[in-house]
C-alpha cells in the first residue's frame, strides 16, 4: 500500500480518536480484482478495522455513495414478449436496409448487445447488416418515466408504430431518451430498427424505470455519522476489467461528491483508494488530510490495511505509475522522451499529481556522501556508487532509495530518466547506512540505429532519490572509448 498523503499528521490513528466512521461500500466489498474470484475468509476493510480497534473505539459504518451511478437500466425479458414468449423477435438481414428476406430470425430475451469481434449469428456479416426487433412492452407500475436506446447510432425505437427515437445517421454514440405515460397492464408494442455498416456494434433497448435515486439519501447518511466521529475513512474505488477500459480517470458514481460532503464536516478525512491504475482527484485532494492507495490487497486487505492505520506497520509501498492530474495529460510517463515542448501547458501543468516511484512513511530520510569507485570508465567496467541513508524521524522505517541513469548525448534517442536500480531498506529511528549500487555495463547499454546493443562514450547522469521528481543526489560518470 501506498501512503499518498498524510497532512495534520492524520496517520497514524492518534490516541485521542475514540471513535471512527468507516464510509463507502468499498469498505465492506473485500474486492480482490479481475479474475480472482470471491475469495477464501476474505476480511474487507470495515472487519479489519473493527477488530484493530477493539472495545477503545467506537467504530461505525454507513454505505454512501458507491461505484455504479446508472442514469438508466436495460429493460429486462419479463416486460417483453412476441407471441406470448418472452423477449423480441430478432430479423437479421445482411444489407444495411431491412430488405428482402431476414437471414436469421431469432427471439432475443433482452436487446442489450455488444458485438465487437464477432457477427450477431453464424449466418450474419460480421461488419454490414441490420436488425429489426419487434413486440410488445408492459410496464409493472403506471407513471412517467424515459425509455430509449443507447449504443451506436443508426438506431430507431417506435411506440404503437409511432417514431419516438430518431437516429438514423451513422455518426457516434449516443443515448436517446423519451418521457412518456405507461399504463401498468397495458400492452404498448415495440419495433427497433438497427444497422452497422463497420462492425464493432452496440445497441440496448433502456428505460429509466427501478434506477435508483436514493444516492443523495445515502451520502446525507454518511455525512451524519461522520458529524458524530472524531474521524472519517472514506473507502472509494473504481470499475476496471477486461473490455472495460476507462475514459475518465476521476471516481466514478457519486464518491467524489460523498467526500466533498464529508470533509465540509471538519472532521480528520482520509480515503482509501481500491483499483489498480492511476486515479484523478483535483476535485476533492484539497479537502481531505489523508489518502492511501491500497490497490486490490488480497484476502488479509482489512488486516493489512488496519494496521497500517494504528501505527503498528509504516508502509513504504512506492507507485509503480505515474498518477495524472488530469487525463489529457495522457500518456505521462517519467521515462519519456525527449520533447521539443516545455513541461507545461498553456493552461495546466505537464507534471504528474504524483510521479512514478512516490511513495511517504511515518518517518523521514536523509540522502548524503555520494561516491564513485571511479568517474571515468571503459565499455567493459563497472562502478559502484554509493551514499549514506539516515533515518532522521520518530519511526522506524523502510526507505526505497531508487537509481536513475540517463546517458546525456546519444546517437539515438533516449529517454530522460530510466530506473536502474533501487533498494528497500529498514532503519530504525537515528539510524544511517551505507547504500552501494554497481553500475554494470549492461545499464548504459543502447540499441544504436541499426538495432545493435552498443555502450557509446561520453556523459552518463548519475541520480539518486526517493522517487522519479525526488532526486537527492546527482552526479556525472563518463564513459571513455577503449584503445
Amino acid at each position: 500500500m501506498v501512503i499518498l498523503k498524510n497532512d495534520h499528521a492524520v496517520l497514524p490513528i492518534g490516541k485521542n480518536i475514540r471513535s471512527i466512521a468507516v464510509i463507502g461500500e468499498e469498505a465492506s466489498a473485500g474486492r480482490l480484482g479481475g479474475y480472482s474470484g470471491q475469495g477464501n475468509g476474505t476480511i474487507n476493510f470495515l472487519d479489519g478495522i473493527k477488530k484493530r480497534a477493539g472495545k477503545n473505539i467506537s467504530v461505525s459504518y454507513s454505505e454512501g455513495a458507491g461505484i455504479k451511478s446508472e442514469n438508466f437500466t436495460t429493460i429486462p425479458a419479463a416486460f417483453l414478449s412476441h407471441n406470448n414468449e418472452p423477449g423480441l423477435k430478432g430479423e437479421y438481414f445482411n444489407n444495411l436496409s431491412l430488405e428482402g428476406n431476414a437471414a436469421l430470425t431469432r427471439i432475443d430475451k433482452e436487446l442489450n448487445f455488444s458485438w465487437t469481434l464477432s457477427a450477431p449469428g453464424e449466418k450474419i456479416n460480421a461488419d454490414f447488416y441490420s436488425i429489426r426487433w419487434t413486440g410488445q412492452l408492459t410496464v409493472p407500475q403506471s407513471g412517467r418515466f424515459s425509455i430509449g436506446l443507447d449504443g451506436n447510432d443508426g438506431f430507431r425505437l417506435y411506440i404503437n408504430d409511432s417514431l419516438a427515437v430518431d437516429k438514423w445517421s451513422k455518426q457516434s454514440y449516443s443515448t436517446k431518451l423519451v418521457e412518456q405515460y405507461f399504463e401498468k397492464g397495458k400492452h404498448y408494442g415495440i419495433r427497433i430498427e438497427f444497422f452497422e455498416p463497420v462492425g464493432n456494434a452496440h445497441i440496448k433497448l433502456v428505460w429509466t424505470l427501478g434506477v435508483p435515486t436514493d444516492w443523495e439519501k445515502k451520502i446525507s447518511a454518511a455525512v451524519a455519522l461522520a458529524k458524530k466521529s472524531d474521524m472519517a475513512i472514506i473507502a472509494a474505488g473504481i470499475h476496471e476489467g477486461e473490455f472495460q477500459d476507462r475514459a475518465y480517470l476521476s471516481l466514478p458514481g457519486h464518491q467524489e461528491e460523498m467526500i466533498r460532503a464529508i470533509a465540509k464536516t471538519g472532521k480528520p478525512v482520509l480515503v482509501v483508494l481500491t483499483g489498480g491504475s492511476a486515479i484523478t482527484m483535483g476535485n476533492w485532494i484539497n479537502q481531505v488530510d489523508g489518502i492511501i492507495e491500497s490497490w486490490y490487497s488480497g484476502e488479509e486487505g482489512g488486516h493489512a490495511l488496519s494496521s497500517i492505520l494504528f501505527g503498528d506497520d509504516n508502509p513504504a509501498g512506492r507507485l509503480p505509475i505515474t498518477f495524472p492530474q488530469h487525463e489529457a495529460q495522457l500518456p505521462l510517463v517519467y521515462n519519456h522522451k525527449p520533447t521539443g515542448r516545455g513541461d507545461d501547458y498553456h493552461n495546466l501543468s505537464g507534471l504528474p499529481l504524483f510521479p512514478f516511484g512516490f511513495g511517504l512513511s511515518y518517518t523521514q530520510f536523509t540522502y548524503a556522501d555520494l561516491k564513485f569507485s571511479k568517474r571515468e570508465i571503459h565499455s567493459t567496467d563497472s562502478v559502484i556508487v554509493s551514499c549514506r541513508l539516515t533515518n532522521t524521524g520518530k519511526f522506524a522505517g523502510d526507505e526505497v532509495v531508487q537509481l536513475y541513469i540517463r546517458d546525456l548525448l546519444s546517437s539515438v534517442s533516449r529517454p530522460v530518466m530510466e530506473l536502474k536500480g533501487f533498494q528497500r531498506i529498514t532503519l530504525q529511528p537515528g539510524a544511517s547506512t551505507q547504500v552501494l549500487f554497481t553500475i554494470s555495463p549492461e545499464m548504459l547499454t543502447l540499441l544504436n540505429k541499426d538495432l545493435l546493443p552498443v555502450i557509446e562514450p561520453g556523459e552518463f547522469s548519475i541520480m539518486i532519490g526517493a522517487s522519479s521528481r525526488d532526486i537527492r543526489l546527482k552526479e556525472k560518470i563518463r564513459v571513455i572509448a577503449s584503445d
